[in-house]
């Protein structure tokens, strides 16, 4: 290998390092104004360490280590800052990815927004509509009736069973 195959060899290697290297940062989370609103203070206050890195930081939970995952009762999965509901058990279902997943979230209870973590590849962020708190993201490989997956962290949910 000479030097110019060995420096080429290197810079692709560092470029799809840098293209493809998650870089979560609060300007990845969704800006306000929401109706709920705490300090910085009061969030790491009442959320455990790892709830904080999700939610208000845009982190993720490991895969299948959320209790959430594998409820089947109906209820309603709320949001753990704010209270508010989110997702109807109805619409849940078991999509094998180790996160809860969803067909459809409640009338106004999310907002969506580009997340560009990634160079080469956008998803869809979603966010509590009333506390602006990271959930997790929207995909287009779910079943019907929507054929999305909203898959949501559930270290940033609640369940209040029916």
């Amino acid at each position: 290998m000479n030097r110019r195959t060995f420096a080429l060899t290197g810079l692709a290697a560092a470029t799809a390092l840098v293209a493809f290297r998650p870089t979560a940062s609060r300007a990845d989370i969704a800006e306000g104004p929401f109706p709920v609103t705490r300090t910085d203070a009061e969030w790491r206050t009442m959320l455990s360490d790892e709830a904080y890195d999700v939610m208000r930081t845009g982190g993720t939970e490991r895969a299948f280590s959320s209790p959430l995952n594998d409820i089947s009762d109906m209820g309603t999965f709320h949001c753990k800052g704010c209270d508010n509901p989110l997702y109807s058990s109805e619409t849940k279902f078991m999509s094998g990815t180790g996160w809860p997943s969803f067909t459809s979230a409640l009338p106004d209870a999310i907002g969506t927004m580009d997340d560009r973590q990634f160079l080469f590849f956008v998803r869809t962020e979603c966010h509590c509509a009333r506390c602006g708190s990271h959930l997790g993201h929207i995909f287009e490989d779910g079943p019907e009736p929507t054929g999305l997956r909203h898959c949501i962290n559930g270290v940033a949910m609640t369940f209040q069973a029916a």
